[in-house]
């Protein structure tokens, strides 16, 4: 029978190549999962460690008599090499898949395993272009896999060895199992079909040449979302009339889908509106390498703010993530990393990373759509290699599983009647009006326009958000980075998206924040702050219990700007977020009133002397914070660039004149400013996405500061010395700003 071993313990690291494969060389000893980028991938410079590194362990594991021994890998970025004894076995190019190699025909007396894993730039492997990180190492479990010589295919692209396909039947189910096997003689195969409390409900003994079965499950239960995710479980057995020799077995669940253009997602036959988060898979100081009790804590905090939906961005996740949405009752979008800019040389990449996100999770019934690619138009959209590979991909999607939709997540600039939006079943925008440009009322009318013009195409928004650190204002603006800035925006987002039945589903981005070393911005380089939750999972921002309020069914009340302690007004605004339908606010227990609202967003006028201790009351829940009283903005509230050439208060202003400070679409409204911001663009062109000229971009674009603007294209390698930013700066100087 099948005995599988943990073999993630006592590996030897090394970023020197070594002289010999037959021997452990120096180096450190580490465990698995593992990542040589948990630092300097997250620290800021876009100068983290992209290269060949080396992982050595010696084999103590045996294989039966006349037995196999393979190796698994679950995650291995980007590129691998496995060698047994000096002699490669395999390969595997891809860092987000689960792959095998057979050590067997490799084995002598003492075996030495090295595994080469590559995380350097490349034309021909997925991702080379993104706002993440692309941390190198093994950096999921290992596992030695000991089989008899006649067992499941253990060498099909890391798939299970066995496919379910429910179909529901009126109060009946219909199971087809199907399973990977070689060809086996005199042989049989028994299929069990165990509800959640491990009874057989089903069964049939077959012979192993016909590797299939289809199993009735009478008075099927079903898997219904968050409500009732119910899971059977399928098994197989291989056997003969004296031997039992290998056995699979997978979870599954039995549930109708489908997709509305006017009434949204439809689960189980009924309206089932999907309002969620994207997830990145790493953390502070630990990169991607993530152990089983951080997957855990990320899926109780994305329960606790009361979502249904997860966008698994941008890659394959880990295989027990995907089991953590099953139990959790999660709708899930599962997409390969297909991203930002096509590569003319990647086409056999993207479809080998489809086909094993595809067999591999194809059992998960939390899954319901593949995602083709990610504003993959950013580097031009005119190319019908592209176009091509979408046809394959989304082909390849429905060959391999007909039961599921396909879509994409499209670039805010992109043409609603771009050529390729047509390819997939669904589409869906990432869009940041009233963050990276617009304002926030421009999000639903954006959607009432492309609903009004498609009324039959389903569309959804795959991303949305605004970045917050610790910095904090009673003044709420645009691209401030503060707490509040980011509490009103998603205030906004959540009444213009949820009242919209159309909008398939709606994906905050992002729930936790998350490593992006080419990032410089916010006064924490390294990182993007679009999360609800901080990087290292210990804070919950106020926009967090936004999303509660609406989404949650546990009750409670929460007293938003808790870090924000001083104030300089004489009078107050504080927000209460609460599920509940009326919330009472006390200052040092004297009662401010009652409020009820149908949004749930409860605003208090609060008068600010001396220090105040907050109370809200909902019901049985309770929340306190405090505000004091000080004369003068507290500076450590302000935000201030990290390492940045300039900061917004080095910048002059004369008055009545322009400066980097102003708006470019104040710049621009100037006959002399525009000619400015015409040099300006025409350096950084180049560097900006497709449809950067055209007007739904130059719109967006509008709201920043010319010094916002000037950080952000540091992102695409476009850089101004301070110098020029003050040169700059000077010639606005002397140009009046255009009357109101």
């Amino acid at each position: 029978m099948r005995k599988v071993y943990n073999f993630n313990e006592n590996w030897t690291f090394t970023k020197n190549k070594p002289q010999s494969l037959l021997e452990l060389p120096d180096g450190d000893r580490v465990n698995l999962p593992h990542t040589w980028n948990a630092d300097d991938g997250q620290d800021g410079g876009n100068d983290y460690y992209r290269g060949e590194c080396w992982y050595f362990k010696r084999l103590d594991i045996e294989r039966e008599d006349k037995g196999e021994l393979w190796l698994e890998f679950c995650g291995a970025n980007s590129s691998a090499r496995v060698y047994i004894n000096g002699r490669e076995a395999g390969h595997h190019h891809g860092g987000y898949s689960t792959f095998r190699v057979n050590m067997t025909p490799f084995l002598g007396d003492d075996n030495i395993i090295a595994v080469s894993v590559d995380n350097s730039p490349s034309d021909t492997v997925y991702p080379q272009m993104a706002d993440f990180t692309f941390y190198g190492g093994i950096y999921r479990d290992v596992k030695v896999i000991s089989v008899p010589t006649s067992h499941f295919d253990l060498g099909y692209i890391g798939a299970p060895g066995i496919a379910v396909t429910p179909k529901i039947l009126g109060k009946n189910a219909d199971a087809e199992i199907n399973v990977y096997l070689g060809e086996e003689k005199d042989k049989h195969l028994m299929f069990e079909i165990l509800d959640v409390e491990g009874t057989c409900v089903a069964s049939e003994t077959l012979a192993a040449s016909i590797k299939k079965c289809t199993l009735k499950i009478a008075n099927v239960h079903l898997w219904n979302g968050i409500f009732d995710p119910y899971l059977y479980t399928a098994r197989v057995t291989l056997f003969d009339n004296t031997e039992t020799y290998d056995m699979v077995e997978t979870r599954f669940g039995c549930r109708t889908f489908e997709v509305s253009p006017t009434r949204g997602f439809i689960l189980n036959g009924a309206e089932y509106p999907l309002r969620g988060v994207s997830r990145h898979q790493d953390r502070l100081g630990v990169g991607n390498a993530l152990t089983r009790e951080h997957h855990r804590e990320d899926m109780e905090l994305i329960r606790e703010v009361g979502a249904n939906t997860i966008r698994l961005a941008h890659y394959q996740h880990d295989s027990f993530f995907y089991d953590l949405c099953d139990e959790y009752g999660m709708v899930v979008w599962a997409e390969i990393p297909y991203i930002s800019n096509h590569l003319p040389e990647g086409r056999d990449n993207t479809v080998s990373q489809m086909k094993e996100l595809i067999v591999q999770c194809y059992n998960h019934p939390s899954i319901c759509f593949w995602g083709l690619s990610n504003e993959i138009t950013m580097g031009g959209h005119d190319k019908e290699e592209l176009l091509e590979n979408h046809r394959i991909l989304n082909d390849l999607c429905h060959t391999l599983d007909p039961t599921r939709y396909t879509t994409i997540a499209v670039l805010t600039m992109c043409s609603i009647h771009d050529a390729y939006l047509k390819i997939p079943d669904l589409i869906a925008y990432n869009h940041y009006f009233g963050w990276y440009g617009g304002n926030t009322s421009m999000n639903g009318e954006w959607f009432d326009t492309f609903h009004k013009e498609y009324p039959l195409r389903p569309i959804a928004i795959s991303e949305y958000g605004a970045e917050a650190l610790n910095w904090h204002t009673s003044k709420p603006t645009q691209g401030d980075y503060t707490e509040e800035y980011q509490a009103y925006y998603h205030e906004e987002l959540i009444k213009q998206l949820f009242s919209r039945k159309y909008i398939w589903a709606t994906f905050v981005w992002n729930m936790f924040d998350f490593g992006a070393d080419a990032r410089a911005e916010g006064g924490e380089n390294g990182q993007n702050h679009k999360g609800l939750v901080t990087f290292d999972r210990k804070y919950k921002k106020d926009s967090f219990y936004a999303y509660k309020a609406h989404l949650s069914s546990e009750p409670f009340v929460h007293i938003a700007g808790k870090r924000y302690v001083d104030r300089v007004e004489d009078v107050t605004e504080v927000t209460v977020y609460s599920n509940l339908s009326t919330v009472e606010l006390f200052a040092n227990g004297k009662s401010l009133g009652k409020k009820s609202c149908a949004d749930r967003f409860f605003k208090f006028e609060v008068p600010n002397v001396g220090e105040t201790t907050l109370e809200a009351v909902a019901g049985d829940c309770r929340d306190t914070s405090l505000i004091r009283k000080v004369d003068t903005f507290n500076e450590e509230y302000r935000l201030k660039e990290k390492g940045a050439l300039l900061n917004w208060f080095d910048i002059t202003e004369p008055e009545g004149c322009l400066s980097l400070n102003d708006k470019v679409e104040v710049i621009l409204a100037s006959h002399d400013g525009a000619r400015v911001m015409a040099e300006f663009f025409s350096k950084i062109e180049d560097a900006m996405p497709s449809g950067g000229k055209s007007a739904d971009m130059m719109k967006m674009l509008g709201s920043f500061t010319l010094l916002r603007l000037t950080s952000m294209v540091a992102m695409m390698d476009v850089s101004f010395t301070k110098d020029e930013l003050l040169t700059l700066n000077r010639r606005l100087n002397r140009i009046r700003k255009p009357q109101a």
